[in-house]
């Protein structure tokens, strides 16, 4: 853990978990996340398992050494990784609290205020109306699961949308 960290590593936990991948076989994946983000998360990535929505790689934020524009360019499904906001040095990222996700970077990115996508791979996934595996959409699997379990999608804000996000509190 790195100094400054806002969540003790002790409230922190690891779950491995099946995910169907883009080859059309069963994956094992790792995840960090918050204690209180467990079940939620077995639940959401449960039903994307049986729906066999495709999961490029989840494996931990460390195993890039914390550099999530690394992370996001291997299309890596992560959570918890101690960090600013992409973007803005000035903010933790709520993944800085284990209780944020982001699932397939690369077919889900993110569009930051000055309009940098991230990844820059992601930039062929910016048309939104015509949905290609491990893509999120409003009324997919994924989407709908989070919801179901109170997470908020980044997908669905205006200014600078995060189609890989997903947030325990909306941030």
């Amino acid at each position: 853990m790195r100094a400054g960290c806002p969540v003790p590593a002790e409230r922190l936990r690891l779950i491995r978990m099946n995910h169907w991948g883009f080859d059309g076989k069963v994956h094992r994946g790792e995840l960090v996340v918050h204690q209180d983000a467990v079940q939620p998360l077995l639940y959401v990535f449960g039903r994307a398992l049986e729906a066999r929505f495709p999961i490029r790689r989840m494996r931990v934020a460390a195993d890039y050494g914390g550099d999530d524009l690394a992370a996001m360019a291997d299309d890596n499904t992560s959570a918890f990784n101690c960090r600013p906001v992409t973007g803005d040095s000035g903010r933790l990222s709520r993944h800085s609290w284990g209780l944020a996700v982001d699932v397939n970077p690369v077919e889900n990115p993110y569009v930051d205020r000055g309009g940098t996508v991230h990844p820059p791979a992601g930039r062929a996934y910016l048309r939104r109306n015509r949905a290609r595996p491990g893509m999120i959409t409003e009324d997919g699997v994924p989407a709908r699961a989070f919801r179901r379990v109170g997470w908020h999608w980044g997908g669905e804000w205006w200014s600078s949308p995060d189609y890989q996000h997903f947030s325990a509190d909306g941030g």
